[in-house]
């Protein structure tokens, strides 16, 4: 794809065959019809959330809710984005004006929508000042996160790493903080996106320690004035693909660079807990419950173990999507048993929580032909995903007397994974645990990783019997 326009902001493009192509833009998209309108509302309005992580998630998400309610006449609610990183996102959508496509897949087919509740994207190590700056703006009243688990700046033992934390969001949070303070502002409702077990009681502690250290002043403050409530999440949004996009711009005749694939299905559960106002987004399918706890723990033992078990085996499998990986009956069945037998049991339900209409109802989601859900994608950052998606079932578990066979499966693929020869690995830890398998090889890995002072050491350290099932993976499955 070649550009022949004044800026990155140019609406024609050309392909290598020479046919122009049109960016999808307010000014492209106004008067069609068809598969993707113009969004009816006003988009020059307020931004009252500033969104950090504007990843593919957060479009088919929280972008998606927010939309629905500007849809119906809340106003002051836009969302500026920012990215972490990369300018990846902000080369997207900017152009675009913040405008981009939704595509849910299905069995039945595809239906798209425009969503034009991001106003644009500002880069975390471009502009700060500017991030400062909307934060501490009056109409600004959430501050969101889709940071992924690595985002929060953790050491192993949970608490924050203050050298990670510099490159993060923390000291973008206290200049706009401090400025609030001084110009007598409301606090921020600080929400938590990401698959972390007490999300926002997580970013709470981290945030009065980060303050601690380095605006000791700002503590009190933060405490009086603003929130962090927990929140649970849930669609699944397959990496999109330049396959995927060029599908879509035949549909709709516009080149959309941040578009979205996800499922017909979502849910976003939310802890009454806001420091001011917030959008209605219950009026459009959220809830807003006073304890999380039993729909997040369900989430993360039940979707995310069983993605995972997916991801690990699957890969070494040989297969590559979820949907191929759940049709494989082996992998299905020990689907099955990690979701009901080892999982479900660990979980207090809430009020009307059926779990295992739940485990069904998610086999049906991982069958879903429409969404090629990359394992890979799965697979990435698993050091900071397994402590609550499998480690933690298994101390339940085996406190109650009870084995978890599935789960210790799962971790001898993943261990294969973390070797590093099968396949690329994106995680942060992978250097070191790379490092772990050449000093401790197949028959130390287990300890190394999970025993007593191991990477990974928590409330969960296997047994003898443990890690020899484990090990007993590693074996079977190992070229060494």
């Amino acid at each position: 794809m070649g550009s022949r326009g004044t800026g990155p902001g140019a609406r024609l493009r050309f392909r290598q065959d020479g046919l122009s192509v049109v960016r999808l833009s307010p000014d492209t998209l106004a008067g069609r019809g068809g598969v993707a309108t113009q969004p009816s509302y006003d988009r020059s309005q307020n931004a009252g959330i500033v969104h950090f992580g504007i990843g593919a998630f957060h479009r088919a998400h929280q972008a998606w809710y927010t939309d629905a309610c500007l849809a119906a006449g809340e106003r002051d609610w836009m969302t500026t984005g920012v990215s972490m990183r990369s300018a990846r996102v902000a080369n997207q959508l900017n152009p675009q004006g913040g405008l981009f496509t939704l595509t849910e897949r299905s069995r039945d087919g595809e239906e798209t929508r425009a969503i034009g509740a991001v106003q644009g994207v500002l880069i975390a190590g471009r502009d700060r000042s500017a991030i400062a700056q909307r934060l501490a703006r009056p109409e600004c009243h959430v501050a969101s996160f889709t940071v992924t688990e690595k985002g929060y700046c953790r050491a192993s033992d949970g608490s924050l790493d203050r050298e990670l934390a510099r490159a993060g969001f923390y000291p973008l949070l206290t200049d706009a903080l401090m400025q609030r303070r001084q110009a007598g502002r409301s606090g921020l409702t600080l929400l938590s996106c990401d698959n972390l077990s007490g999300n926002g009681s997580q970013l709470g502690r981290l945030m009065r320690d980060w303050l601690a250290g380095e605006a000791p002043g700002m503590v009190d403050w933060f405490d009086a004035n603003c929130s962090t409530p927990d929140s649970m999440v849930d669609r699944i949004v397959p990496a999109t693909t330049e396959r995927d996009i060029a599908s879509l711009e035949d549909r709709i005749g516009l080149r959309d660079e941040g578009a979205v694939f996800t499922e017909p299905f979502s849910q976003w559960i939310i802890a009454d807990d806001f420091a001011g106002a917030r959008p209605r987004w219950d009026d459009h399918g959220a809830k807003i419950v006073t304890d999380v706890t039993p729909y997040e723990t369900a989430k993360l033992r039940m979707l995310n173990g069983a993605h995972s078990l997916l991801a690990y085996a699957g890969l070494d499998a040989g297969h590559k999507f979820v949907h191929q990986a759940i049709a494989n009956p082996v992998l299905r069945g020990q689907t099955l048993a990690l979701m009901r037998e080892e999982a479900a049991p660990t979980i207090a339900a809430g009020e009307g929580q059926n779990l295992t209409g739940y485990a069904d109802a998610l086999i049906a989601r991982f069958e879903n032909p429409g969404l090629d859900h990359r394992l890979f994608q799965i697979a990435m950052d698993g050091s900071q995903k397994i402590p609550q998606r499998w480690l933690e079932t298994l101390a339940i578990q085996r406190e109650r007397g009870r084995r978890c066979p599935v789960i210790l499966q799962g971790i001898g693929h993943w261990l294969l994974h973390v070797r590093g020869d099968r396949r690329p690995v994106e995680d942060p830890l992978a250097d070191r645990m790379r490092a772990l398998w050449r000093q401790a090889g197949v028959g130390g890995i287990v300890n190394a990783i999970f025993g007593r002072g191991g990477l990974l050491a928590s409330q969960w350290q296997p047994d003898r019997i443990e890690a020899e099932t484990i090990r007993g993976v590693l074996l079977s499955e190992s070229s060494l």
